[in-house]
C-alpha cells in the first residue's frame, strides 16, 4: 500500500464530506470514530487552539477504505486496517512529526499498529484497555424485571449524574475523565453530551443508570451503565440498560451498540440475555516516548 494512498487534512467538513459515507456505512463498528468525530465536529476551534491535529483516510479508485483521526489530546482512532495499511499510516504519521499519546481501534488493527510504531519510533507500547463490542439484535426485556420503573433524567438529576459517572471512572481506572469531573470541565468529558436514564424504585430512588449517545450515522452507543456497588445483584443495571435501548430505537437508531469489559462475565452473560450480539474486540495501546523520541 503506497503512502500517497493516505490523505489527510484538518478540516472536519471536508473530511466527512469524502469519509462520511464510509463511516456511516458500518456505523456499529465505526461507532467510535462517529461519536468522536462528531464532538470534534461541534466543538469548533477556540482560543485554545485546534481541536485535531489531523484526519486522514485510505483512500484508491476514488473509493475510501480507511480512516483515523489523531485529536489534540492524542488519541489516534483507527478503522480495521490490514498490517500492511497500519504500517503505512505509522510510517507516514512518524515522518510528519506526530506522537499520539495513544490508539484505539478494534484489536488486530490496534494490536498491529502498536508494534508498527514502535518499529518506526521507538515508542513502546503498553496495553491499556480490552473490551467486547456488541451490537443489539433483538432486544429481551430481563425475566423477572425489578420492580420501578425507567426515566429520564433531567437538570435536577445532575448532581446524581455527575457523582455516579466519576464513580464509574473509579471503578474502571479512567483517570481522565475523573480529572476532567474534578476540574468542573463535564461538558469536555466523554459524558457531556449523553442523555441519561435512571432506573428508580417504586419510592422514586434512583438505584441504577445508562447512558446514551445521540443518533450518529443511525447508531447509538450505551454508555456507561453504572449501578451502586450497594445496590448490584438484583436485575437494575439489565432493566435500565432495556429502558436506554428501548428509547435509542425509539429515536431511530438502527444500530445500537455497547461496550463491556471480557474480564467481567456478569456483564456479558447480562447483554447476550437482554439482546445484545458480540460483533468484534477492541484495544488500547498508550505509548511512552523519550524525550529524543517525541520530536
Amino acid at each position: 500500500m503506497l503512502l500517497d494512498d493516505w490523505h489527510l487534512t484538518e478540516g472536519v467538513d471536508d473530511f466527512l464530506a469524502r469519509a462520511g459515507g464510509f463511516l456511516r456505512s458500518r456505523p456499529a463498528l465505526h461507532n467510535m470514530p462517529l461519536t468522536d468525530i462528531e464532538k470534534l465536529r461541534m466543538r469548533r476551534p477556540d482560543a485554545h487552539g485546534p481541536l485535531t491535529a489531523a484526519f486522514g483516510r485510505l483512500e484508491s479508485g476514488g473509493e475510501v477504505h480507511a480512516v483515523f483521526y489523531l485529536t489534540s489530546r492524542g488519541r489516534l482512532g483507527l478503522t480495521p486496517l490490514s498490517v500492511e495499511q497500519t504500517d503505512a499510516l505509522a510510517a507516514r504519521l512518524a515522518a510528519l512529526g506526530h506522537a499520539p499519546a495513544n490508539v484505539i481501534a478494534d484489536h488486530d488493527t490496534a494490536t498491529a499498529y502498536a508494534a508498527s510504531w514502535q518499529r518506526h519510533t521507538g515508542a513502546a507500547p503498553a496495553l491499556f484497555w480490552r473490551t467486547h463490542l456488541y451490537r443489539l439484535g433483538t432486544l429481551t426485556p430481563p425475566q423477572p424485571r425489578p420492580e420501578g420503573r425507567g426515566r429520564l433524567t433531567d437538570g435536577a438529576d445532575r448532581e446524581d449524574v455527575v457523582r455516579w459517572c466519576r464513580e464509574f471512572c473509579v471503578d474502571v481506572g479512567e483517570q481522565s475523565s475523573i480529572d476532567l469531573i474534578d476540574s468542573g470541565s463535564w461538558d469536555e468529558s466523554r459524558f457531556g453530551d449523553r442523555q441519561f436514564t435512571f432506573w428508580e424504585t417504586l419510592d422514586g430512588t434512583p438505584v441504577s443508570m445508562a447512558a446514551a449517545t445521540s443518533v450518529i450515522g443511525g447508531m447509538v452507543r450505551v454508555d456507561p451503565v453504572y449501578t451502586p456497588a450497594h445496590l448490584r445483584g438484583r436485575g437494575y443495571a439489565g432493566a435500565v440498560t432495556v429502558e436506554a435501548s428501548r428509547a435509542a430505537l425509539a429515536a431511530g437508531a438502527t444500530d445500537v451498540v455497547l461496550f463491556t469489559g471480557p474480564d467481567n462475565p456478569t456483564s456479558n452473560a447480562l447483554y447476550q440475555r437482554i439482546g445484545y450480539v458480540h460483533l468484534a474486540d477492541f484495544a488500547g495501546y498508550r505509548f511512552s516516548y523519550d524525550a529524543s523520541e517525541a520530536g
